[in-house]
Formats: structure tokens, C-alpha cells, sequence
């Protein structure tokens, strides 16, 4: 396995100091973001596609620095009901895969989107429960109109390009758990995988390991996010799992993301590390932060730390005493 980053966190500094910086922290991957969420301050594909030149000194300043480009990653909604708003999304999804089959970038990152519930919609809607019956039927439209026939399109062209579709399980989205990434997988074929962020499964209620090991074993995780959550025992109980609180309201809220280490302790993270070992993950465990707690520096500084710890680097060998 490798330790990489999510580079942007780094948004605010130039491209080439910001690779400094990662590389000079022991770090040996990087995932940019294209637009979308993350934006694209280091990585604007319209300016790459459209100049070889460029394409190549950015490609270099990455491995010059003893870096590879983990993911490309371009979190949006391009199934918004809002044809304005889901355009633009659509677009950077389909540029990125264009830039990552140049780059030689073996994942793109994104969300599922988030339809409306009827074509006439304005803003999205999650179904969450299955009673009224109301949201069954949203579901049903949703997945059969909108989410299964676009990704069958954008998940098309992924494949000619010779690149994965790495789906982060986000809550507000479609696909957020198990279950529905592999729905969409089984529908669409095996260029759809998981971004699996242990984060947004606790959250959910969902054991990381066992989503490893159940995504892991139909050999479904195309990239790794490493970030963690911590639960307030007393919040949890007066808001529930899906509170609806600012982020920022840090002391009232449920849940709220860590740092890796600062919601689940090392015997924890070291029990995923291995359950993504014992599935045949060995790609790139790529670092997010959004502690609200912690400088970025900190909290970036503190999940190398911690994450260097338990991180299984070398191939596994021969069991010599078997």
C-alpha cells in the first residue's frame, strides 16, 4: 500500500509547493481534484487537454517529486434536476475521464448524484425510508430513469478510456452504502467501484471493516479515502444519525469527522488496514481532512503520523512457516 493525500487541502498553495510539501511529509501519492466540490485550483482540465505541453510539465512536476496521481477526483451531482446545475457537473465528470486516460490515472473519483423525484423537479431528494410508500416509488424512478441509464453512458466511456469510476458512499446521494454501490455495479459493470471513506460509514451505522470486507470480496474498492468520525453519545440520541446540523455546530451535533485517530483509536484503523490487505487492496490510502478541530496542517501531520503506524507497505511473500 501507499499513503497519499487528497490535495485539496492544499488549494490555497501554488501546485508545485503544495507536491513539496506532501513529498517532504514521506508521502508517495497524491489525488487531485479536477472541479466539481473540491474544484479544480490545481488541475483545470480545460487548460490541460487543450495544451500537450502543459499536460506534460504537470505530469512531471507530480513525478519528478517521486509522486504518483492516485485519483482524479471530480465530486458533483451531475443528476441534479436542475439541468443548469447538473451540465456543468456532467461535463467535468466527462473531462476528467478524458484527462485521466492522458495522465495515465487509473481512477476517477465522484459521487453518484442525487436525482430529483419526478421530472419536473427542482432540487434533489433522498429517499431514506420505505414507508410511505411515496418513497418507494421515488426510489424505483430514480434508479430505473436517472441513475442506472447515466452511469451506463459515463460508465461506457470510462471503460474505452481504460479508466474506474470510483463512487464515494456519501449520505445525500444514491449510491451511500454496500448495497447500492453494488446495485449500480451489477447494473453497470465492474468499471464502477467504491471510494470508500471509512468516515461516512460510521456515521451511517456501518462497521468499515464488514464494508470492506463485503465490497472487498466482489472486488468492488477502486480507491480508499482515510478519514475518521466520532460519534457524541448524547448528541446521537437527541439528533439521530442523519442530523441535520451546520457542520460548524461542533459541540451540539451527533457526529462530526475526525482526523484519522481522533474519532477511533489505532487498533481500529489497523483492523481496516488489514481487512483491506486480507481482500487484495493494495492501491493507494489516500488522506482527507476535515476536522473542525484541527488546522489542515495539524490534522494532515497528525494522519500521517498515526496512519504510518499501521500502514502495510511490503508485498506479502511466502507464509515461510506454513
Amino acid at each position: 500500500m501507499k499513503l497519499g493525500v487528497f490535495a485539496v487541502l492544499f488549494a490555497n498553495k501554488p501546485f508545485e509547493e503544495a507536491l513539496d510539501y506532501i513529498a517532504a511529509k514521506g508521502l508517495e501519492a497524491v489525488e487531485i481534484g479536477t472541479g466539481g466540490y473540491p474544484g479544480n485550483a490545481h488541475c483545470n482540465p480545460d487548460v490541460l487537454l487543450a495544451d500537450a505541453g502543459k499536460l506534460k510539465a504537470f505530469k512531471q512536476a507530480v513525478e519528478s517529486r517521486g509522486l504518483t496521481i492516485s485519483a482524479l477526483s471530480a465530486h458533483a451531482n451531475p443528476l441534479h434536476p436542475q439541468q443548469a446545475l447538473a451540465a456543468p457537473d456532467d461535463e467535468v465528470i466527462r473531462k476528467t475521464i478524458e484527462l485521466a486516460n492522458r495522465l495515465e490515472v487509473p481512477v476517477v473519483n465522484t459521487f453518484s448524484g442525487c436525482p430529483g423525484d419526478h421530472e419536473g423537479a427542482k432540487y434533489p431528494n433522498w429517499p431514506v425510508a420505505p414507508w410511505p410508500n411515496d418513497y418507494q416509488e421515488i426510489l424505483k424512478w430514480q434508479w430505473e430513469e436517472k441513475v442506472i441509464p447515466y452511469w451506463t453512458e459515463v460508465g461506457g466511456i470510462a471503460e474505452k478510456s481504460g479508466v474506474k469510476i470510483g463512487l464515494e458512499l456519501h449520505g445525500g446521494f444514491s449510491v451511500h452504502s454496500p448495497s447500492t454501490l453494488l446495485r449500480l455495479r451489477e447494473a453497470v459493470g465492474n468499471v464502477i467501484g467504491a471510494n470508500l471513506d471509512p468516515s461516512h460509514m460510521w456515521w451511517q451505522g456501518i462497521d468499515p471493516v464488514q464494508a470492506v470486507n463485503i465490497l472487498g470480496r466482489a472486488g468492488a474498492i477502486h480507491h480508499f479515502h482515510a478519514k475518521d468520525t466520532s460519534i457524541d453519545p448524547v448528541n446521537i440520541n437527541h439528533h439521530g444519525v442523519t442530523d441535520m446540523q451546520s457542520y460548524t455546530m461542533m459541540l451540539d451535533r451527533a457526529w462530526q469527522f475526525r482526523t484519522v485517530g481522533f474519532g477511533h483509536d489505532m487498533k481500529t484503523w489497523a483492523d481496516i488496514i488489514s481487512a483491506l490487505r486480507l481482500v487484495g487492496y493494495d492501491y493507494v490510502v489516500s488522506i482527507e481532512h476535515e476536522d473542525g478541530l484541527m488546522s489542515v496542517d495539524e490534522g494532515f501531520s497528525k494522519a500521517v503520523q498515526n496512519l504510518q503506524q499501521v500502514l502495510i507497505r511490503e508485498p506479502l511473500g511466502e507464509m515461510w512457516w506454513v
